[in-house]
């Protein structure tokens, strides 16, 4: 990518049209060869980057859509302000059957619609986009768990877990947050093997609650450094913190404290279980079965751990003196990130230092979504296997060269490894960059 001092600004390498109204999200999925781009109107686009055009186009939702992520490499979730989270199963064969008009371009028929494996009804009042994470902490994919506010208290937070549509938890707002406005962003992960909840608040405030052994939610970081709404917040791949931003110009570095590790339980001041006490005599006023129970040794007595402390600083605060940076969102290596403004703008900044590294200029109007590529899939390119000695039959992984590639092949392997950032904006188009 060209640096800030050359003079000539820098430009996309690809941009996508095709959306009618403005593009709230988007999410790298399959391996990085898909985009999915989902607008105000309800619209998802499914567009395959080795050729730059879409391979299914179909009306999510009646309403403008929130958030878009993969699960797995066949099934899509999109949240809609129609209060529907919805499950799409949608494989490279199921593409052939979908259409492949852009929204740009009415139909006289509606288009047909993936295969809907679940739909969760759910609370879109907030204008917040739901979380999700294994169900696991071993990261498998056959069950996730989705977070999004509550149905009918929009400070408290629900969590779900698919295939079984079952609600697990819900998790309610501190005591000293519940002035704290509706929950405006969300994220939900695993943490040596304990589950961490993050909310971000109207108000400016944000929590961090962690599930304790006995299913029970404590909150251990609470911070109120923004003046104006939260509108995004992204959790480092680490996860040793998150950064937030909100209405105003401040980017915000908080901790995200470690699971306190299991501790026994804590035995009240009882009598030694060996003890007993002889039982009363007959005419004391205790009945024999009374009698024969107090001479039985009782269990102890468990305390209730005493509560963790509550850390209330955020690691750095940062005024980029631009207001108005949404869809924060951090690279999956960990290096950097970037934000879509308001005022047309995609920033990167280094994920270290928070300095601010590059401005992207080229929507006329506000960019609303940005996504980065999985880095780990950029990473993985294609590898062979060739006999290493023909006598005992092992074999190695080589790297096969560009020219022994069929076109196909080429083209997916510079969508792989192509580290790409996508910007959407209020103008139906998404930029995409190949940013270092």
């Amino acid at each position: 990518m060209a640096s800030q001092s050359e003079s000539e600004p820098a430009t996309p390498k690809s941009v996508l049209r095709g959306h009618q109204a403005q593009v709230h999200a988007t999410a790298f999925v399959r391996d990085n060869q898909r985009l999915a781009s989902g607008d105000a109107e309800g619209y998802v686009v499914l567009w395959d980057l080795t050729i730059m055009r879409p391979r299914a186009v179909w009306q999510a939702h009646t309403n403008a859509i929130l958030g878009i992520a993969s699960w797995g490499n066949d099934k899509i979730i999109t949240h809609g302000r129609d209060h529907r989270l919805i499950v799409w199963k949608i494989s490279e064969n199921d593409e052939s059957r979908l259409s492949t008009t852009l929204p740009l371009d009415p139909l006289p028929d509606e288009r047909p619609q993936p295969w809907v494996l679940h739909i969760l009804e759910v609370n879109t009042m907030n204008f917040c986009s739901f979380g999700h994470c294994p169900a696991s902490p071993d990261g498998g994919i056959d069950e996730i768990l989705i977070a999004v506010p509550n149905t009918l208290a929009s400070e408290s937070v629900d969590i779900w877990k698919l295939p079984a549509q079952e609600r697990l938890y819900t998790v309610h707002a501190p005591e000293k947050s519940e002035k704290s406005g509706m929950v405006m962003a969300l994220d939900i992960f695993h943490l040596d093997s304990s589950l961490v909840l993050v909310t971000a608040y109207e108000n400016g405030f944000v929590t961090v609650s962690q599930q304790d052994v006995d299913d029970s939610w404590n909150l251990v970081y609470r911070a109120q450094s923004h003046s104006q709404p939260v509108l995004s917040l992204g959790v480092a791949p680490s996860k040793d913190y998150f950064l937030t931003s909100s209405a105003d110009a401040l980017l915000v570095r908080h901790p995200i404290p470690k699971p306190s590790e299991d501790r026994p339980p804590i035995l009240g001041n009882i009598p030694s279980t060996n003890e007993r006490k002889p039982p009363s005599a007959p005419g004391s006023g205790m009945s024999l079965l009374s009698a024969a129970l107090a001479g039985e040794p009782r269990p102890p007595r468990l305390q209730k751990k005493p509560p963790r402390e509550v850390q209330t600083q955020p690691l750095k605060i940062l005024n980029t003196k631009h207001s108005g940076q949404q869809s924060l969102q951090i690279r999956s290596d960990g290096r950097i990130f970037a934000t879509a403004g308001w005022d047309s703008k995609v920033r990167v900044y280094s994920a270290k230092t928070m300095k601010e590294l590059a401005v992207l200029k080229w929507h006329q109007v506000g960019c609303y979504t940005v996504t980065f590529v999985d880095m780990e899939v950029s990473a993985t390119q294609e590898r062979i296997e060739v006999p290493k000695n023909e006598s005992d039959g092992e074999s190695t992984a080589i790297m096969p060269s560009s020219k022994d590639l069929t076109v196909k092949e080429r083209r997916i392997k510079q969508a792989k490894e192509a580290h790409w950032l996508a910007a959407g904006s209020k103008d139906g188009r998404i930029s995409l960059w190949d940013i270092y």
